[in-house]
Formats: C-alpha cells, sequence, structure tokens
C-alpha cells in the first residue's frame, strides 16, 4: 500500500548555508520532522524551528533509515546527509531498507554540493578531466579493496578524491594510501587539502606528494585531499588540472 506521507533523503551540501539548494530548504521547511547525524542538523538549525527533530550518531544510519520510512508514512520527514545523499550518503543505506521491508514509500532524492566539487573550488581546477573518488573509511569496505582501488586509479590518469582520509580510529590509512599513490605518481604532484569547507575554520594547503605527510596531523573526517594526476600543476596559488585544449587548440 502507498504511504500517505513522504520521505525526502536531502543532501544540505558542505555545510555553509549558501550552498544549499532552494529545494533543500524547501523539503527541510516543508517536514514535520528532521531527521539526521547531531553535526548535519547543527547546519541546518534556520531551518528546523518547530520540527520535530530526532538526532542520531555515527554507526546508526540503519535504525535512522528505518525510523525514518516507518514516520513516512503519516508524515512529512526529512533525513539530511551531508554533502550529496549519494555520494556516501544516506541515499542508498534508506533505499536498501525500503527494499528490504516490500512496502511502497513515496520518496524524493534531493542532491547536494558534495565535497569533491566544493573543495575543487577552493583549489582552483583540479578535478577539470577524469578524477575518481574513494574514501578512506575501512568501516564498511574491506582496506583490501580500498587498497586496491588505490593502486588501479593511481596508475591510471585519474585525479584522485580522498573523502574521511583520517579519524581517531584510523589514523594510520591516509599516510598507507598516500605511500601507494607515490608508488605510481611522482613527487612533485599537485596535492590539495581543505578542512571545513564553507564552514568556520576553513583552512586551504597546497602541497605536492612529496610533502603531503607534513601535514598529517592537519587531516581528519572534516577534511577532503585531492590528488592531481600527471599533468595537473600549481599556477600561483592554484591547481590546474588541464582538460586538453592545449593539445588541439592555441591558448
Amino acid at each position: 500500500m502507498q504511504s500517505q506521507g513522504r520521505l525526502y533523503i536531502v543532501g544540505i551540501g558542505p555545510g555553509g548555508r549558501e550552498y544549499r539548494s532552494r529545494r533543500a530548504e524547501e523539503a527541510i521547511r516543508e517536514a514535520e520532522y528532521i531527521i539526521g547525524n547531531k553535526s548535519y542538523l547543527e547546519l541546518i538549525e534556520d531551518l528546523t524551528k518547530g520540527k520535530r527533530i530526532i538526532k542520531s550518531r555515527m554507526g546508526e544510519e540503519i535504525d535512522r533509515a528505518k525510523r525514518a520510512l516507518v514516520l513516512s508514512e503519516e508524515h512529512k520527514v526529512a533525513i539530511v546527509s551531508g554533502g550529496d545523499p549519494n555520494v556516501y550518503g544516506m541515499a542508498g543505506i534508506v533505499l536498501e531498507v525500503a527494499e528490504k521491508s516490500g512496502r511502497d514509500f513515496d520518496i524524493e532524492i534531493i542532491p547536494g554540493i558534495t565535497s569533491a566539487n566544493a573543495v575543487a573550488s577552493v583549489l582552483g581546477a583540479p578535478l577539470n578531466n577524469d578524477f575518481a573518488v574513494i574514501s578512506l573509511s575501512d568501516l564498511l569496505t574491506p582496506w583490501e579493496v580500498i587498497e586496491r582501488n588505490l593502486s588501479a586509479v593511481a596508475e591510471a590518469e585519474f585525479v584522485i578524491v580522498l573523502y574521511n582520509p583520517r579519524s581517531r580510529s584510523r589514523v594510520g590509512n591516509f599516510k598507507r594510501a598516500i605511500e601507494i599513490i607515490r608508488r605510481f605518481r611522482a613527487d612533485d604532484t599537485p596535492v590539495g587539502i581543505v578542512k571545513n569547507c564553507t564552514r568556520e575554520g576553513e583552512r586551504r594547503i597546497i602541497t605536492n606528494l612529496r610533502s603531503v605527510l607534513t601535514y598529517d596531523d592537519e587531516v581528519d573526517m572534516h577534511t577532503t585531499v585531492i590528488i592531481g594526476n600527471r599533468e595537473s600543476r600549481i599556477w600561483k596559488d592554484w591547481i590546474i588540472t588541464p582538460r586538453g585544449y592545449h593539445r588541439k587548440y592555441r591558448i
């Protein structure tokens, strides 16, 4: 039976209010219940006055999805996801839980600016050609798989975007990832590090593969790292990855 309510899976972007989409704000305002991780709910407090707020912690995504679906049978519910719901966000687990239930739900997925795009805009034009996004969190993906993926994209011509590079319980994964990438990329390959992108305390670092681990202590779960390909270069205080116009046209 079709539900009478509706579930919005909302991408709220990288954090800054000005980077939220109009549709995301509309959905949050329309919802009776707002469900999400505490840190994400804090970023949308200007939209949630008078709403029924349900906070949950990291690691409770399945329970969050189940509760949102149950509530959405009778109510309008927004489950919020940082960045974009399809990039390591809530869209997948909500749809998996809905599929498992065997019931019909009215679901709308609302995209948001993911960290890769936000961070790229702060660094210049590092993603102007093919790129791959890899999370270094081995909570749900075995490290052997992450290592294999890192080797594959590092050997190829992909610019590499690293999500979730380091946490209190995963202090070594970022260093291990850089060691793998250095097997295939030159030491002067540009690297951009952005912490708290679009939020208070934003910090931006441009360096290279040789020196990136100098900043290991700066890297945490609020950081995204972009590693250039073999054509990427640093110009002034920007990273540029050429699209290929220089091979076909005079610039």
